[in-house]
């Protein structure tokens, strides 16, 4: 990482020092500088790894906010990094961070689970960003990347899973709860659905929380293509 930022700079978040990162990535010499860039901001890094077993051992142990994952990793690739650690912990935020901007690349590393995808090409502080976004739940990916996501969300919609003779009947949402599914499945950030219904981000959030839990859903992926598959986006 080339650029540096200040960690005597007033305007970087206090609650930085709050979230949890861990870094997996071959190259032990990018892997340390992601490190060290994301600890002078602020950020707990609880730890690293070099390949994909280590990067799962080492995230059940310490239990990360944030991973900060390539997808190219001996032993196990990152996807299944991904989908192990996030269908274990849905809490978990995953960021991809890789030298790939395939766009299979990109659809596989978002089905596993990950919240965000970032090109290795990004600055320090673009990266610093991302992480901090990507522990407040925000869908993070690198300029062009995103359409291409809700794109797919767009075609998943088309091909629905089948139904099933003693499907449930569907969970009653609230209003509240409706409201914002629908902007999820516009591709509106937290943030920008926070100020839209002038409410605050944890609220927002608790409120996707919630809605996951009731559709007995696991993860935005998921989220979307229900509320697309609905027709909410285009309310």
């Amino acid at each position: 990482m080339s650029e540096r930022t200040d960690v005597n700079d007033p305007n970087r978040p206090n609650e930085l020092h709050e979230i949890r990162v861990m870094v997996v990535d071959d190259h032990p010499m990018w892997r340390d500088a992601v490190a060290r860039d994301l600890a002078a901001a602020g950020f707990d890094v609880v730890a690293t790894a070099g390949d994909g077993p280590e990067a799962v051992r080492r995230a059940h142990a310490v239990t990360p906010d944030v991973l900060v994952l390539d997808l190219n990793l001996p032993g196990m690739p990152g996807v299944q990094v991904c989908k192990e650690l996030v269908g274990a912990n849905p809490a978990l935020r995953v960021l991809v961070l890789s030298a790939s901007g395939e766009h299979a690349d990109v659809l596989e590393a978002v089905k596993s689970g990950a919240t965000g995808y970032l090109l290795k090409s990004a600055g320090a502080q673009e990266l610093i960003d991302a992480v901090r976004r990507t522990a407040a739940g925000d869908p993070v990916f690198t300029p062009g990347l995103a359409g291409l996501v809700l794109g797919e969300y767009r075609r998943l919609a088309t091909d629905p899973l089948p139904a099933t003779s003693d499907e449930p009947k569907a969970p009653q949402l609230t209003d509240r709860e409706t409201e914002v599914l629908r902007l999820v499945a516009k591709g509106l950030s937290y943030k920008q659905i926070a100020e839209r219904l002038v409410i605050s981000h944890r609220t927002v959030q608790n409120h996707v929380q919630n809605t996951l839990g009731k559709l007995q859903l696991h993860n935005r992926v998921e989220l979307v293509r229900y509320a697309i598959e609905r027709g909410l986006d285009d309310a």
